[in-house]
């Protein structure tokens, strides 16, 4: 349906009309300011090496990626099972100890293969699930990820394994370094962790973080945020995995509406990307306003900073650059040594396409530009990234947004679809829903 966007009371607002349902107002921003800088962020679209569905219905019914699509895919997720250890009230997949299935090995390998005909070399590919980890034959599906030409290896995980099974974490550094552990770390406190995850699972993240600062193994810290039920904590994740020797950045997710939590705080009393990037800036001394920008593949639902971490010092890279010249896209005024070449690494680094070998290059790169930073070795262990991801949900969807998705999904038909569309259109019974459609248009 048409929708229009509003500026009232210092936030953005999107209004819409349901024949059936009635008017609705729905919070996309607290912020307008940095909305309305959202806007000059967009860079030119980047399209996948080809299309695999044609385009018979319009965005957002005809995902596989179809030809309405603006953007490739910056990091593309297989999930490898339906099955999970734990049944968390979040969980946008529904996943469980009994729901759905594992993947076959030959149904995964066709998913990777998938990925590598529409990047050529992927940026960045995640194994998910579900919880990977419990899969059969998990190891056996990274030997196959790591013979596919993928930059960068991921592993979302709710960290269980890992922190029971210290040969398991072994094994997992001998893919290094060129691999990634995206860990659930939602919380310090037991009522929150029993709130989003059912159970507290605190001693089982600590534990999981030892074994992987043992192995120095890459890992991001991800944190699923509710509000009034973690977001207070922000501040005080930042700051504990700046302390953890493994630990690359934390990337925050608020809440979306979809799978088990289908209902939440979903019109006005949203909690928005604009709502983490206030509370990072007024928990932390680390970062500040010109710190967390938006990422220009898609501005909408993504802001990110990043830093460098030498010894026990953190250096902010991103207010070295005048925020004016990225909005205007003119003049090179630098607020170090007035160099483009800063500023080009840095655009570059601000990718969820982060490859280990393109952001130890870039920060190489840098560092004649950096004066007072005395540091010949720098390189992935010194990055610290914050990233903020959104992703719409059926309140706040908008079509012009989701054809800029750049994190997409593998299902199991083989199809690339945009994360979100994923969670609200192409789910098991949702599927079911969106081909009722589709015979209603005809």
């Amino acid at each position: 349906m048409d929708a229009k966007i509003i500026f009232q009371d210092e936030n953005v607002y999107i209004l819409k009309r349901c024949s059936e349902h009635g008017s609705q107002k729905v919070l996309i921003a607290s912020d307008i300011e940095y909305y309305k800088k959202c806007r000059n962020y967009m860079k030119p679209s980047e399209m996948p090496l080809k299309f695999n569905t044609a385009t018979h219905y319009g965005c957002p019914y005809d995902c596989g990626l179809c030809p309405d699509h603006e953007q490739h895919s910056c990091l593309t997720l297989v999930g490898v099972t339906d099955r999970c250890n734990l049944t968390c009230p979040t969980c946008y997949a529904e996943s469980s100890p009994t729901y759905g299935r594992h993947r076959t090995l030959e149904e995964i390998e066709k998913m990777f293969d998938i990925i590598v005909a529409n990047e050529g070399t992927p940026d960045v590919v995640q194994i998910s699930g579900g919880e990977p980890t419990v899969h059969p034959d998990f190891l056996e599906i990274l030997k196959i990820a790591k013979s596919k030409p993928i930059r960068h290896l991921m592993v979302n995980t709710n960290g269980i394994r890992i922190s029971k099974d210290e040969a398991f974490v072994a094994e997992l550094a001998t893919y290094t370094p060129d691999f990634e552990i995206y860990l659930q770390f939602d919380s310090f406190k037991k009522e929150a962790l029993e709130h989003l995850r059912g159970k507290d699972l605190r001693d089982v993240r600590l534990k999981a973080l030892e074994h992987l600062n043992k192995y120095n193994i890459s890992t991001t810290l991800v944190v699923t945020l509710e509000k009034g039920i973690n977001t207070d904590e922000i501040g005080k994740i930042i700051e504990f995995g700046l302390k953890q020797r493994c630990v690359r950045g934390v990337t925050f997710q608020p809440t979306q509406v979809a799978g088990r939590l289908d209902t939440y705080n979903n019109t006005t009393g949203r909690y928005t990307l604009t709502d983490v990037r206030k509370d990072i800036l007024k928990q932390t001394t680390i970062f500040g306003e010109n710190d967390i920008i938006p990422v220009p593949c898609n501005p909408d639902a993504l802001a990110m900073a990043y830093a460098l971490k030498i010894d026990d010092k953190v250096f902010p890279l991103t207010n070295m650059i005048n925020p004016d010249d990225l909005l205007n896209n003119s003049g090179n005024t630098i607020v170090y040594e007035q160099d483009e070449r800063l500023k080009s690494h840095l655009l570059r680094m601000f990718s969820t396409g982060n490859a280990v070998e393109r952001v130890t290059e870039d920060i190489k790169s840098i560092m004649c530009c950096l004066p007072g930073i005395d540091a010949p070795n720098l390189g992935y262990e010194n990055v610290f990234r914050i990233i903020i991801m959104q992703f719409m949900d059926a309140y706040n969807f908008d079509v012009r947004a989701v054809k800029k998705s750049c994190v997409h999904i593998v299902n199991k038909d083989g199809k690339i679809i945009p994360f979100e569309t994923m969670n609200l259109f192409y789910r098991d019974e949702k599927q079911k829903k969106v081909e009722q459609l589709k015979l209603q248009t005809q």
